[in-house]
């Protein structure tokens, strides 16, 4: 089903012009919507710390966790407390709850748990992102910026600065929901929104041909593969002569790409396995794959794990231009003065 929605969301097609007139349904509905907020009947509230929101308006991952993986690093070399709020995708608990390095990716979902474990910031997550950002505040009161994992189309909270990420997809066939990938109008909707400037926004590429102006972020696997028990090897030391041969999944809206780094880094994959985004491993049968080494993404890792433990993890690192933090220094300088 995802293969068959980017090959429709990819060109404008006999199947996508079919759907336009759901597309122009969905379009109605969203546009009441940023209309109610944008006249206050709906209200966007503040919080005690500078909100920054790294999200996307084409549907399916586009680089977001990487992205905020690599902000909060930034934060946090300049000494600024950072915390990260999600709604936790797929989660099972449906409080507004803390996320600790201990916990399940089931419980609190796989990216709020990798943003934990990788950065050390405090993560909540809850129904609402505005719930979450209050958790985190009275948890830890002394926290100056908060970084909102998606949630580019959440207006109740008032954000100080959007990242936008974008792909090698672009805007798709630049159609809305179903005919096409955007939840929302690019650039009218992302950028007059109630209440901001239209230059809180910045434009993130993670792909390799950035389809219009944007600063630009360059993504490459580690030089190393984690364990469950977090003993590290080398990415080269995977597939020697004589080991078992390697089996690659990954359940990423776009996995190929994951496929594609690894035999960049001249691994050999004997078999790949592409898994739904977010898959939850309830149905996967590691007895299928007994013959093979298993390696997988840092996210799928941890619902992995307990199923086969000795899975091999590569982590994924993004690096941005300086152009790129020159800016987010600059707005969040005005956002942390106005706090003050």
């Amino acid at each position: 089903m995802e293969s068959t929605l980017r090959n429709l969301w990819s060109h404008r097609g006999a199947g996508a012009v079919l759907l336009l007139p759901l597309a122009l349904v969905y379009r109605v509905v969203t546009g009441v919507r940023r209309w109610l907020y944008r006249v206050g009947i709906l209200r966007t509230q503040r919080v005690g710390a500078a909100v920054v929101v790294v999200g996307n308006v084409i549907t399916g991952g586009a680089g977001k966790t990487p992205t905020v993986l690599a902000l909060v690093a930034h934060l946090q070399a300049r000494g600024i407390p950072v915390g990260v709020i999600s709604r936790g995708y797929g989660r099972s608990s449906a409080r507004t709850l803390e996320v600790t390095p201990q916990a399940s990716a089931r419980a609190v979902g796989d990216e709020p748990l990798l943003i934990r474990r990788r950065s050390g910031a405090p993560v909540f997550v809850g129904n609402t992102r505005m719930e979450a950002a209050r958790a985190l505040l009275a948890q830890y009161p002394q926290t100056r910026v908060i970084v909102c994992d998606d949630g580019l189309q959440h207006y109740a909270l008032y954000r100080d600065l959007d990242i936008c990420v974008f792909d090698d997809r672009g805007l798709g066939n630049g159609w809305l929901l179903p005919a096409g990938p955007l939840r929302e109008r690019w650039p009218c909707a992302a950028v007059q929104r109630a209440g901001q400037a239209s230059g809180a926004l910045l434009v993130l590429h993670t792909g390799q041909k950035p389809a219009f102006a944007g600063f630009v972020a360059q993504r490459s696997l580690s030089d190393h593969a984690l364990a469950s028990d977090g003993r590290s090897m080398a990415l080269a030391a995977l597939g020697q002569p004589g080991a078992r041969p390697l089996l690659a999944l990954a359940g990423l809206a776009q996995p190929e790409a994951f496929f594609a780094m690894l035999r960049a880094r001249g691994l050999t994959l004997a078999r790949t396995l592409a898994l739904p985004d977010h898959y939850d491993f309830d149905s996967f049968r590691p007895s299928i794959y007994a013959g093979y080494q298993l390696i997988c993404t840092e996210k799928d890792a941890f619902k992995l794990w307990p199923l086969v433990p000795d899975a091999w993890a590569v982590p994924l690192q993004q690096a941005m231009e300086p152009a790129f933090w020159e800016q987010v220094d600059a707005r969040l300088v005005q956002a942390l003065a106005a706090k003050l």
